[in-house]
């Protein structure tokens, strides 16, 4: 099924860097919304080693059409050398709300 929108999910090690990633991301109307969740913590393999860290997960909500951009603008923008990019198809929900993301994609 192919969605005209989309959630992309990120993670970044400080408030401060998502607070400045979202925020960036909806003046470049790449998103209409971001959410910041407080800490989350992660346990992850790196180079050989098991990390167990406190990270702050961004939901970033768009249009799919803003897919590509946002993708490739992300890893530009993050300090993590290999950030979390998934993106997640939104297969229904209040069409008002779902034409407000598309709308505030838009130039």
């Amino acid at each position: 099924m192919e969605s005209d929108h989309v959630v992309v999910l990120t993670t970044t090690p400080s408030e401060e860097e998502g607070r400045k990633i979202a925020h960036e991301l909806v003046e470049a109307r790449l998103a209409a919304c971001v959410q910041i969740t407080s800490p989350v913590r992660s346990v992850y393999r790196w180079q050989g080693e098991i990390y167990d860290e406190p990270e702050w997960q961004l939901w970033i909500k768009t249009a799919s059409d803003k897919v590509d951009d946002l993708v490739a603008w992300l890893p530009e923008h993050h300090s993590s050398e290999v950030p979390e990019v998934i993106v997640l198809p939104i297969t229904g929900g209040w069409s008002r709300y779902l034409d407000w993301i598309v709308a505030e994609t838009r130039v």
